[in-house]
């Protein structure tokens, strides 16, 4: 059954305000059009690149909005490549139970490589996910940043990367208000019904979300989440082009301690990056929702 939810905030302006009519894999988009008819179409999300383009699935020739800016094809991106990923996935995989016959459906992957990292989208995983702006890492600048990339340790180098995204390099477009809170709403818009967020904060440069995958892969979220914030921003900051890096970085839980540290070094980013004295303070994450109990108590929507 196709659900209904508005996606928007009382203090948005109309036309940022879309009605989204959703099932599993595809959004039915109203968009202002002259002020008095919405103008709709269908749209896949998974099929959105990190500009907030996308691929039409169905689109009435009806839509012209401006919302609608030129569809292009999702462009895959192209990792440098690492020989012994494979065998190292192979080996993972031979040593899990194979995915059910609904998850391979779904599109979940199992244990995968994109010829560079190793990962792991399966159903119920607690997932630590890492995306970035596309200017985190500025070309002018490479000299500080390019060695940090050829380490061979896999988490001492995402140690590093990590480290160096701190230092808030690039423009730091997430540093604005108006910014965040589209990024921080479009995580929480489907949260209890696609996925199970645990935490999450909107650093300047970059996101840190930890969730547990229900029936949606995590590579599709992701897409979601970034494709149409990508979109959202453009259109209120008045740019084009890529927002958001291609790919992101992704570590699932092992156990419950692993995901307690994970969640802390999540929520204690802000004051490792000397933004922040305490964790609460940061505008934009989980920790100012934490009870008494530290248990995540988020407003009703």
């Amino acid at each position: 059954m196709t659900e209904y939810a508005r996606l928007g905030h009382s203090n948005w302006r109309t036309e940022e305000r879309l009605e989204i009519f959703q099932s599993l894999h595809y959004f039915r988009l109203a968009v202002p059009g002259d002020g008095h008819t919405p103008m709709k179409g269908l749209v896949r999300l998974s099929n959105f690149d990190d500009t907030g383009n996308g691929r039409t699935v169905s689109l009435p020739a009806l839509v012209h909005s401006s919302f609608f800016v030129e569809m292009k094809p999702k462009r895959l991106p192209s990792p440098p490549y690492n020989p012994s990923v494979r065998d190292l996935v192979e080996g993972k995989r031979a040593g899990s139970h194979p995915l059910s016959q609904d998850d391979l459906k779904r599109g979940f992957l199992g244990w995968h490589e994109n010829g560079y990292l190793p990962h792991r989208d399966e159903s119920g995983l607690v997932q630590f996910v890492t995306f970035r702006l596309a200017d985190a890492f500025p070309t002018k600048l490479r000299s500080e940043w390019q060695a940090l990339f050829e380490i061979e340790n896999d988490r001492r180098r995402r140690t590093e990367l990590e480290r160096y995204l701190d230092k808030g390099r690039g423009e730091c477009h997430l540093r604005r208000a108006d910014v965040a809170g589209i990024v921080e709403r479009s995580l929480l818009f489907r949260h209890d019904v696609e996925y199970e967020l645990s935490a999450w904060v909107i650093m300047p440069n970059h996101v840190h979300v930890l969730f547990r995958v229900r029936d949606v892969p995590m590579s599709q979220l992701v897409d979601a989440w970034k494709g149409f914030t990508a979109k959202a921003v453009n259109k209120i900051m008045g740019r084009q082009g890529q927002f958001w890096q291609e790919g992101y970085w992704d570590t699932y839980m092992r156990n419950e301690e692993h995901q307690l540290k994970t969640r802390q070094y999540i929520e204690n980013n802000p004051i490792k990056a000397k933004l922040a004295a305490f964790r609460k303070e940061w505008p934009w994450g989980s920790a100012r929702f934490r009870d008494a109990y530290e248990r995540l108590s988020l407003p009703p929507k």
